[in-house]
């Protein structure tokens, strides 16, 4: 295999990889070697192999369109050609405006921190978003909460971040001291993965240098942040999976400042798992839980129970999510997203 480097061999779990991956070779493919996606850009991708970096080549009218960074891929061993991509057990991927295709953004992950700071970027409504593209792509959510040394008191910041979802784990680190690499451990042993996502100027490439230790020219730029609006500049202009010392593997995004939901229903019963849990309650299956008589949810919110903020805010993502998410038609077999009405 050619490759760009020459370190040692390194273990393919050690890479990620897992029985999940190992039960997809077919009998004719053992001579294939398996690659994980470690860049893509718009004509070009490079991986990482067992025996290290290589530039990959795609077949014949192929684009690099459906593949994310974290995916593993089959290679001709030859000359380093793209032979097929492997089923993902996990992929995050998001509605951009404009386009029916969604964007990849990483797959085969074990864990999102979605990364804000204490300051005005600390946004319940945006977070719910990020949340809801992790339960739908089946990655554990982890709140990181930047800036705190900023501030007095975090408290209110961690409460706030919790009560986002049931059981969210959600922890307070200084993306400039080391301490947040023990802090991020848990989540960042061998063979693990985790992708940071957040919004620009909150601190994802410093955490990313930090974890990784990269230090001088191998270092992702940072950037500054206006604290009069808390709004920052984009440093990480594409996407690319790196070491971490402990063993684990980090992959870092462009931030994000417009996110749409698109067919996340699962993801949004896990978010609103107390709006999820009193469907069932009302007297209408099909309930919308806006105007109908007897329904739970309402009667939760008028009673107290249930947050109106919260209840309004799982309207807008319903409503959001069911206008992006194509209707599909047709026999079972014979499946396909129906065409948009005009209005």
């Amino acid at each position: 295999m050619k490759k760009q480097t020459d370190p040692d061999d390194i273990p393919l779990p050690s890479l990620g990889w897992t029985p999940f991956f190992d039960d997809q070779i077919g009998s004719t493919e053992h001579n294939a070697h398996p690659v994980r996606i470690a860049t893509v850009h718009r004509a070009r991708m490079s991986g990482i192999s067992g025996q290290g970096r290589v530039k990959l080549r795609l077949p014949a009218k192929t684009t690099t369109a459906g593949f994310a960074v974290g995916d593993w891929v089959l290679i001709d061993p030859d000359d380093n050609t793209v032979l097929r991509r492997l089923d993902r057990h996990s992929l995050l991927q998001r509605k951009t405006a404009g386009s029916d295709i969604p964007q990849l953004i990483a797959a085969n992950l074990d864990t999102l921190f979605i990364v804000t700071s204490c300051n005005d970027d600390f946004n319940p409504a945006r977070l719910e978003r990020y949340l809801a593209l992790a339960n739908e792509a089946d990655t554990t959510p982890v709140i990181v909460l930047t800036k705190a040394d900023k501030i007095d008191d975090h408290t209110s910041f961690v409460r706030d971040a919790k009560a986002l979802q049931r059981d969210l784990q959600v922890v307070v680190v200084n993306a400039k001291d080391a301490s947040a690499i023990s802090t991020l451990a848990p989540w960042c042993a061998q063979g693990q993965t985790v992708a940071l996502v957040g919004s620009s100027g909150v601190g994802k490439s410093t955490l990313l240098n930090l974890l990784s230790r990269k230090t001088g020219d191998d270092a992702q730029q940072t950037g500054g942040i206006r604290e009069d609006d808390a709004k920052g500049r984009h440093t990480t202009t594409s996407r690319s999976l790196h070491p971490i010392p402990q063993g684990g593997w980090v992959i870092d995004t462009p931030g994000m400042r417009t996110l749409h939901v698109s067919d996340v229903s699962a993801g949004l019963d896990v978010l609103f798992a107390e709006i999820s849990e009193l469907a069932p309650q009302c007297r209408f299956r099909d309930c919308t839980h806006r105007h109908e008589p007897g329904c739970a949810v309402q009667a939760a919110a008028d009673e107290g129970t249930l947050d109106p903020e919260r209840l309004a805010r799982w309207r807008k993502l319903d409503d959001e999510n069911r206008a992006n998410t194509p209707v599909v038609t047709g026999a079972r077999n014979n499946k396909r997203p129906a065409p948009k009405k005009r209005r």
